[in-house]
């Protein structure tokens, strides 16, 4: 009897452990997964072009992965979801005609447009959730930067000039960043040049001659970079004169006008210039006594009904040209012919 006891303990037992076996047995058999591996974490596209989301998914499944590639936003934006390389359901309207998928779970993006921008995330799954891998790849759109070039108001400028300002120009491009050459080589930091927040426009205060040289500008972007041509800016020297009012001198000028101002002529001065005036009223009423002499009046009649007479004196080079017959007077080659002309009211 205690043998058999014993046999039928051993028995209970047995049973009693063998659960716990077979879920040791399920835990350490295959299990199945998806490992998502990308060489690159960000791709630098064209607009126009393609570009190609690579990734590389292993698992220890056979049967054919659920890919989900999806463009994050505020609110995901599902961009292609397949079976194998079999698409399931409708494309969106954006992108029809555009999509490629691949047997590794890659996808080519063709034709790009600026909105196609930002983060994706692919999900790789093998028949159910529950073995899924992830991952993520940037993708930036850009056009490309076209020639730039160098604009400025004057290429001569003065020493000493207050400023003059350069501005770096280009048609086509997105998100430039930009670099200032002089004579080929990068600008050395110096508080005469100011650059504004974007660095496109260079402005150089207090003009020196060394500033004297050749400029341009460099703009790139993640796809392409543009060069100018250079630009030479002459600089020419001032004159000692306007150096030595710039550094000071200009009470050199206010004392100037100051003493033009307070000057006065000397009493010699005056006393030439008083004498030369009275010569030149005697000569006035010389001529007059000779004229007088040779004045022909005319007969006046109705002196009773003429009001404000007014007299017009005629000069004539020659009396007798005039058939007046008056008589020359040698003293002068002019006559004066003397008209009353009255003005009734």
């Amino acid at each position: 009897m205690k043998r058999e006891r014993g046999a039928l303990s051993r028995a209970f037992s047995a049973l009693r452990l063998t659960p716990f076996v077979y879920l040791l047995l399920i835990q350490t058999g295959p299990l199945q997964g998806v490992n998502i591996t990308s060489q690159v974490r960000l791709i630098h596209g064209t607009v126009g072009k393609s570009a190609l989301l690579s990734v590389q998914y292993s698992s220890t499944s056979s049967d054919k992965p659920v890919v989900k590639w999806q463009l994050k936003r505020d609110k995901p934006v599902t961009v292609v979801q397949s079976i194998g390389t079999e698409v399931i359901g409708n494309l969106r309207a954006d992108y029809r005609d555009r999509i490629r998928l691949f047997e590794n779970g890659s996808l080519l993006l063709s034709d790009l447009q600026l909105t196609d921008e930002g983060t994706y995330e692919v999900e790789i799954s093998i028949t159910d959730d529950t073995f899924t891998g992830e991952k993520t790849i940037n993708l930036t759109v850009d056009v490309p930067i076209s020639r730039p070039q160098v604009l400025v108001a004057s290429t001569t400028v003065l020493e000493l000039s207050e400023a003059f300002t350069l501005n770096c120009s280009h048609e086509n491009g997105t998100k430039p960043s930009y670099t200032w050459l002089k004579d080929g080589k990068p600008l050395l930091n110096d508080s005469r040049m100011l650059l504004s927040s974007d660095q496109k426009v260079l402005t150089i205060t207090r003009v020196l001659m060394e500033d004297d040289d050749l400029y341009s500008c460099v703009v790139e972007n993640p796809i392409s970079q543009g060069r100018s041509l250079p630009i030479k800016i002459t600089v020419y020297k001032r004159s000692s004169l306007y150096i030595i009012l710039s550094t000071g001198g200009i009470f050199l000028l206010v004392t100037l006008v100051t003493v033009c101002a307070c000057w006065k002529p000397s009493k010699k001065s005056r006393k030439k210039k008083k004498l030369e005036k009275q010569n030149s009223l005697e000569y006035m009423d010389q001529n007059d006594d000779i004229l007088k002499p040779e004045a022909d009046t005319l007969p006046r009649s109705g002196e009773q009904e003429r009001k404000n007479p007014m007299a017009l004196y005629v000069l004539k080079d020659k009396v007798s040209s005039c058939g007046l017959g008056a008589s020359q007077t040698p003293m002068s080659p002019y006559h004066v012919l003397v008209l009353d002309v009255y003005i009734p009211f």
